[in-house]
């Protein structure tokens, strides 16, 4: 059903994802303080004399995040086959943690330095957030079957 919680949840999960688009990732900035680099899903941007740049892309990074913010808006329309739909939620957190991992490599990489606490953005924590919605409507999954289960037992 559209109107249960965990399509709430996989609905917020999917936004978390696409919201990679406008946060970024980490901030490394000078020693005085300026800011000399953004990491985005969308590549590297430094600025040169004043002016933004961007200086590496990511385009295989960027088409991975735009299928994995589609996953959880397609288990929303799962709903009649409960089993599997809760199967393809801890695949999809499964995914998302390996996600996860690339970014950190692919910023780790871009980044050339050790990052500190500070240098992180919002980014840098959505898929984080992201795995959480999608455990939270598995247990939504799980309770709704738990309770059709129950109905049956009733007839």
């Amino acid at each position: 059903m559209i109107q249960r919680i965990q399509s709430v949840y996989l609905f917020l999960a999917s936004l978390a994802i696409y919201l990679l688009f406008l946060f970024p990732i980490a901030n490394l900035s000078t020693a005085t303080g300026a800011k000399k680099k953004k990491i985005m899903i969308t590549g590297v941007y430094e600025t040169i004399n004043g002016q933004v740049a961007q200086t590496e892309s990511f385009t295989l990074l960027m088409i991975a995040t735009v299928m994995i913010g589609i996953v959880p808006i397609v288990l929303i329309f799962l709903y009649k086959n409960r089993k599997r739909q809760l199967t393809l939620v801890y695949t999809a957190v499964i995914v998302f943690i390996a996600y996860s991992f690339w970014i950190s490599q692919t910023v780790k990489s871009a980044s050339g330095t050790i990052l500190q606490i500070s240098d992180y953005g919002i980014g840098a924590g959505l898929t984080s957030v992201a795995v959480l919605f999608l455990i939270l409507a598995g247990r939504g999954i799980q309770r709704d079957e738990k309770l059709v289960k129950s109905a049956d037992r009733l007839r």
